[in-house]
């Protein structure tokens, strides 16, 4: 055997090909690539972990938008820090490029809302309004004008959650009203919020 040792004893062939594994193999980066993936997906779940109530949850086009931009930067930012280990200069330009262009995506969608229509709008908007109900409910205050407030939040954002719920049902069975007589054809039936928080002096038990 006439393999070439270092004064360690290793073969330089071998350690070469540890090197190109370790610093610019592509395991290496399809390792990156999936760990931001998952991160992405779990940063989707947990959005919607200070809902108040599970039927609340819907798909929201904006909170994956807002996904994508933060796994956007997480790329950018993990990158960053662990350059020394990420040396293949194309892969790495690829992601700084890629990284950008989807989060300007990103970026223009949530600002835009072009792909939001009807259905879009208001699955977006319930969870949006779970917290609010959540946080209304639940916060520790001591100001009788907050806690007023706080009452009147919960019972406007449950009204109005049961609007839309029943304005996605009616657009899914007959189609969106497009006429002032359709509108008022298939009028939203009167909602009324409740609220189970109490506040000193409104005379709830």
């Amino acid at each position: 055997m006439n393999d070439t040792r270092d004064d360690s004893g290793g073969t330089l062939a071998s350690q070469s090909a540890e090197a190109g594994t370790e610093h610019g193999g592509w395991g290496r980066y399809i390792r990156f690539l999936a760990m931001i993936a998952v991160a992405m997906v779990a940063m989707y779940g947990l959005m919607y972990v200070n809902s108040m109530q599970l039927g609340h949850i819907h798909w929201s086009e904006t909170r994956a938008y807002m996904t994508l931009l933060m796994g956007a930067a997480m790329a950018l930012i993990m990158l960053g820090f662990m350059l020394g280990r990420y040396r293949n200069a194309k892969l790495n330009l690829g992601i700084v490029l890629i990284s950008l262009v989807f989060g300007g995506l990103a970026i223009h969608l949530v600002r835009s809302q072009t792909t939001v229509q009807d259905r879009s709008f208001m699955k977006a908007m319930i969870p949006h309004h779970s917290i609010a109900i959540l946080t209304s409910e639940r916060s520790e205050t001591r100001d009788l004008r907050v806690c007023e407030l706080q009452v009147a939040i919960i019972e406007a954002q449950r009204r109005e959650i049961a609007e839309m719920e029943w304005l996605i049902d009616d657009i899914d069975e007959n189609g969106p009203a497009e006429t002032v007589a359709d509108a008022r054809a298939r009028s939203v039936p009167d909602f009324e919020g409740t609220s189970t928080r109490s506040c000193p002096g409104d005379g709830r038990p």
